[in-house]
């Protein structure tokens, strides 16, 4: 079952348009009816209550942020427009003027950014396994809604930055646990500090709750890698970060 109390990411698709003089880019941020390497599915209608409640024209001060990397204190510019067409997720964003956006904008103009990613946590009862026995998992997961959170302009997508863990050297999984560890107790610090003002914590939580989804992507890695038959590693109580660090170096 997947876990619907985690942050979760899913690699986006192409680049429409891009436009020098507005500074806005067109791109699309999920597809509809395609299964992707997590085995999902997600319908049309997935995205609408979350761009009713929390989209460019909602009436929230928490709206559907445009980031880098899934980095809430890295947001280049905002969502102009969020719809749904018959193809999926179609995004509208106007890069900010901070040297963030301008460093991201000459990344697009250069090649370098060519995916998004979104970053969103699925609904217990909008998840539904669909069995198949056609296809290699045994059927698919099909989706017909979450709560979006972000749309990402990233350097790789989702599921290759899974594949780059994969192959990393124990002692370069173990920096990774460590810069993660170290990004964590940062962000749960500054949370702590802000938490008697709401300026700022959204977002520090949200980093946050990414952060965990990293650590948990590490730890499922190692497990695949060991072969390690387990129950699925999220529980709804929490994560033994322990067992993390014991297989690093096995």
């Amino acid at each position: 079952m997947k876990s619907t109390t985690t942050y979760s990411t899913k690699s986006g698709f192409e680049i429409k348009e891009m436009n020098a003089e507005t500074r806005k880019v067109k791109m699309y941020l999920a597809k509809f009816d395609n299964m992707d390497s997590d085995g999902d599915i997600i319908r049309k209608g997935a995205f609408k209550k979350s761009i009713q409640e929390h989209g460019p024209n909602s009436a929230s001060n928490r709206k559907i942020a445009f980031l880098r990397h899934h980095d809430w204190q890295q947001p280049i510019g905002k969502f102009l427009e969020l719809t749904e067409d018959d193809y999926g997720l179609l995004a509208v964003a106007e890069m900010g003027r901070s040297s963030l956006a301008e460093d991201a904008w000459k990344d697009y103009e250069d090649g370098i950014i060519r995916e998004h990613s979104i970053g969103f946590q699925y609904m217990k009862d909008k998840i539904k396994f669909i069995e198949d026995d056609n296809l290699p998992m045994g059927g698919y997961w099909e989706v017909t809604e979450v709560k979006l959170y972000e749309g990402s302009a990233v350097t790789f997508g989702a599921n290759d930055m899974t594949n780059v863990i994969a192959v990393m050297k124990s002692e370069e999984k173990e920096t990774f646990l460590n810069q993660l560890t170290l990004s964590f107790n940062n962000t749960l610090k500054a949370l702590v500090e802000r938490r008697e003002s709401s300026e700022g914590a959204f977002e520090y939580e949200m980093k946050l709750k990414y952060i965990n989804s990293q650590l948990v992507q590490l730890a499922t890695t190692e497990s695949k890698n060991h072969s390690v038959k387990t129950e699925p590693l999220l529980k709804e109580t929490g994560f033994d970060w322990l067992s993390v660090v014991s297989k690093i170096n096995v």
